[in-house]
């Protein structure tokens, strides 16, 4: 049951919980009560590349001594992310030469993204966007990428993007969002954001205000994999944004391992809908290098959409596709 009017969240609750966030495979482990081992977790990366973050919130989703757990795996790090696997590259979606300007991404036609900020609240080990060149899209360059964008009348629709808007305070995410919604020809604002679902403590008053002010409707596409990623916790986070007119819906990743069968598949759909919030894609991974684990190929993703046809209504399929770089929209795959 969605909860009705619940209270958001205190201002600063969820600053202190991305600053205490785990940091570390070996914490995180221990955190879980489990010990490295050739049969657990002993490929365990104590200093990667990439780093780990992973905040309170969604570590005590996981289950405690249990290596397979879903969650986990999403997040920490393997001494395999450093293995050189031909066809896994920095840029599987060849984000790098599509900048309009400083800031402001332009993939398909009528849309574009603002890179808003490069942290994130979580660090999930499949990032498609961890090699980005962030250093190339500062903060500053943001006044220019909005100049870029309200002299851009086929720009209909902004997606705010990053790393993760939401990790920008309430002040400067409110003052880029009620930028771009002043600016007539933006007919919608869309956030794609991990942090109602990993630190849904993020969802304060002040922020519901800046959404619930814009103009134009406001889409925000939320990424969860697999329904254990969900609680009562999540659940407040989305009322709170439904009541603010926001349109939820969910975008995941298919993962090895993970969510790759039709029973986590299935629930992960019920259990969004459940919360008010429609399964929307289901992506096929992103070879970016270091991700080689986590694949599924096309034809097992095939018989799964398949599996997951018979047992869902059509409103809770979610579109599964495949981003190609060049592409003109994401490629739609077909069931088996």
């Amino acid at each position: 049951m969605i909860p009705v009017n619940p209270e958001p969240w205190e201002p600063d609750t969820w600053r202190l919980l991305l600053k205490t966030a785990v940091r570390s495979s070996d914490e995180l482990l221990r955190a879980l009560e489990i010990t490295p081992g050739p049969l657990t977790v002993g490929d365990a990366d104590p200093a990667p590349a990439f780093p780990v973050r992973v905040p309170g919130p969604f570590l005590a989703r996981m289950t405690p001594r249990d290596p397979h757990d879903p969650l986990l795996l999403q997040v920490l790090a393997r001494r395999s992310e450093r293995l050189e696997v031909p066809g896994f590259v920095a840029d599987a979606v060849g984000e790098t030469g599509l900048a309009k300007t400083s800031g402001l991404i332009q993939k398909y036609a009528h849309r574009a993204l603002l890179i808003t900020s490069p942290a994130c609240a979580v660090h999930c080990r499949y990032c498609f966007r961890r090699a980005f060149p962030y250093d190339d899209h500062p903060p500053a360059a943001l006044a220019g990428a909005i100049d870029a964008i309200r002299q851009d009348p086929t720009l209909t629709e902004i997606i705010f993007s990053g790393g993760d808007p939401l990790t920008l305070p309430d002040q400067a995410f409110g003052e880029l969002f009620e930028a771009v919604g002043r600016i007539t020809h933006v007919r919608r604002l869309r956030i794609h954001t991990r942090l109602p679902i990993v630190l849904p403590q993020r969802i304060t008053a002040r922020f519901l205000d800046i959404l619930g002010a814009a103009r134009q409707p406001v889409v925000m596409v939320v990424h969860a994999n697999h329904a254990h990623e969900l609680d009562a916790e999540t659940r407040r986070a989305f009322a709170l944004l439904k009541g603010r007119g926001v349109h939820l819906l969910n975008q995941a990743v298919l993962l090895k391992g993970i969510n790759d069968s039709a029973d986590a598949q299935c629930a992960l759909a019920e259990t969004l809908f459940d919360q008010g919030v429609l399964p929307y894609y289901l992506h096929l991974l992103d070879r970016v290098q270091g991700t080689h684990e986590f694949e599924v190929d096309a034809a097992c993703a095939a018989q799964l959409q398949a599996a997951m046809h018979a047992r869902l209504p059509g409103y809770l399929m979610p579109r599964l596709v495949r981003e190609i770089a060049g592409a003109p929209g994401k490629t739609l795959l077909p069931f088996e």
